[in-house]
């Protein structure tokens, strides 16, 4: 790791000393300011913001012992390394107790300064990397939208997230169940530990067991050693399981045991193991059908929906696409080191009115996509379009975007079209049509009814 360069105060009556820790610090690329007092280090502390103070312990007027706490009371972060040639042993405890960083005697060693300064801003410089982690990451994983829908579940999200329930988390692919999750576990008393991702569908179901909850040395053909399973890793925090629908019924019975009393074991193993986890599921998958066709657990359904939520499809979700494509045109310029672009009115119309069968994931790639393909910042419908659902030029019809209309009324003429051209394509079948689109056949059932297409 590089060296991080910072700021350093020296409190030091002695003008000789000042002078050679300056010389060796500027030496290293570090700033430099000094006092020849507590009072005056204290008053250039309100002046200029340091990363560090080097402070002597003998001090006229004020002690370094007094400046110290005086320091503390104002600012309990700034790291202070003591030094000092007359020090006995309780001075050094009372200096570490109050918050000092480090104790360094007189004579210096210049090469101990060194290494404290060193290690100490290494130290900072993981801090300020992980600050900007977690801050990316507060972004990363917000939930974007203005809709009341969203607001509903942003508020029962801080809501269940200090208790202790479980929660489950439905709707469709795509609609960001996820960021459900994250906002939940930001607003537990587990924000500061770990939350861990485990997408059943996304693994072998001869491997579900396996990574969920370890193995030992030779529980089967490969297993070449030990392995913590992402139970273990996410003891103290959250255990995110997506797509809980696509879990084995032996996988079941064992999530189960670790709801009910925190026990499991690994796959191969006999030794019983304790984990302490919050546990929050989600899934696409109609539980209920599966509980009676006896694909799922009733017992372990009930166990996690304690509080259901349900993420609604985009296509439900009145304003919130025109948010989220400002939000991902600011994302994917920052990422991909891109000048800002924008849609033109046509396109932005165009984009507000579609349905985004995919949801969120197929929006953000879709911006994604424009981002790298256009050479243009301002994105004309044009360019849109062939990236949009080959319905929309199959129908020969723009008119919708183009000419000036409610909004309520363009959506619902592209709805009718939309869903018209699906049924189509599916011989009018409501259930391989909902599948394709990634809805639930109710739903789906439902929307054809409100658009009064009726029976197809």
């Amino acid at each position: 790791m590089a060296d991080h360069k910072i700021k350093i105060l020296i409190i030091d009556d002695e003008k000789n000393i000042r002078l050679t820790l300056r010389d060796i610090l500027e030496d290293d690329g570090h700033q430099v300011v000094e006092a020849g007092s507590g009072e005056a280090g204290l008053d250039l502390l309100k002046q200029q913001n340091v990363d560090l103070v080097l402070l002597d312990v003998r001090l006229p007027g004020m002690d370094g012992i007094e400046v110290l706490k005086s320091i503390r009371k104002t600012d309990e972060e700034l790291d202070v390394i003591m030094i000092s040639g007359h020090a006995t042993v309780g001075t050094a405890v009372d200096a570490l107790r109050i918050g000092a960083y480090d104790f360094l005697e007189k004579p210096l060693s210049l090469a101990r300064v060194k290494l404290a300064i060193r290690n100490l801003s290494e130290k900072q410089s993981l801090i300020k990397r992980s600050t900007l982690i977690k801050q990316a990451d507060k972004v990363k994983y917000r939930l974007v939208g203005d809709s009341p829908q969203i607001n509903q579940v942003l508020d029962t999200a801080r809501r269940v997230g200090p208790t202790h329930a479980k929660v489950l988390i439905r709707g469709e692919s795509g609609t960001g169940k996820e960021l459900v999750a994250h906002a939940i576990h930001a607003a537990s008393t587990r924000s500061e530990e770990a939350f861990v991702k485990f997408n059943a569908a996304a693994i072998p179901s001869e491997l579900v067991e396996s990574e969920l909850f370890g193995h030992e040395k030779g529980a089967f053909t490969g297993a070449v050693g030990q392995k913590k399973g992402k139970i273990e890793m996410a003891h103290s925090g959250t255990l995110f399981l997506d797509e809980i629908g696509d879990m084995s019924l032996s996988a079941q019975a064992k999530i189960l045991r670790v709801l009910e009393d925190g026990k499991f074991e690994r796959v191969g193993g006999t030794q019983t193991q304790s984990v302490d986890i919050r546990l929050l599921a989600a899934t696409n998958k109609p539980l209920e059908e599966m509980v009676s066709s006896g694909a799922f657990r009733e017992d372990l359904f009930y166990r996690l929906n304690v509080v259901p939520i349900y993420l609604p499809p985009l296509r439900e979700r009145e304003g919130d696409i025109r948010s989220l494509l400002k939000h991902f045109l600011n994302h994917y310029a920052a990422e991909l080191n891109l000048l800002p672009k924008c849609f033109s009115r046509d396109a932005m119309n165009m984009l507000v009115a579609y349905p985004f069968p995919g949801n969120i994931r197929e929006l953000r790639n879709l911006i994604e996509r424009l981002y790298i393909l256009s050479p243009n910042t301002e994105i004309d419908i044009h360019e849109v379009k062939p990236h949009l659902n080959q319905v929309i030029s199959a129908e020969g019809d723009t008119a919708i975007f183009s000419d000036t209309r409610p909004f309520a009324e363009a959506k619902r003429i592209f709805e009718e079209r939309f869903l018209e051209s699906q049924l189509r394509q599916h011989a009018g079948n409501i259930s391989r049509t909902a599948q394709s689109l990634g809805m639930q056949q109710s739903n789906l059932s439902r929307k054809l009814k409100e658009l009064g297409l009726g029976k197809p």
